[in-house]
């Protein structure tokens, strides 16, 4: 299985090394937001790289979390089992997380 802590500090390296940025949160983000939308359009255009699009997606994401000092790994990890043990209903033809 893939280390996502081992390609987070890669692809902080390889941003380092071509001088992409590092610095800026806000930018960062809405450069994820960017790949994002050009996957959404590759999936409803039915382009090939629809794959790539998403891996842009991912590489953003663990590019982020390194610039913020944060496991990404440990936090899908636990987000899936919080996730796991949520209870959900539907309500008007909605499904919601039951609070409690």
């Amino acid at each position: 299985m893939v280390e996502l802590k081992k390609l987070q500090k890669e692809v902080y390296q390889n941003k380092v090394n071509h001088n992409f940025n590092v610095t800026d949160i806000n930018l960062e983000f809405c450069l994820a937001f960017e790949e994002l939308g050009e996957a959404h359009n590759a999936w409803s255009t039915k382009k090939s790289d629809l794959g790539e699009e998403l891996a842009d997606v991912a590489i953003y994401l663990l590019g982020l979390s390194e610039i913020l000092n944060i496991d990404l790994e440990k936090e899908i990890l636990n987000k899936i089992k919080k996730n796991a043990k949520r209870v959900y209903k539907e309500v008007n033809g909605v499904i919601v997380k039951e609070e409690g």
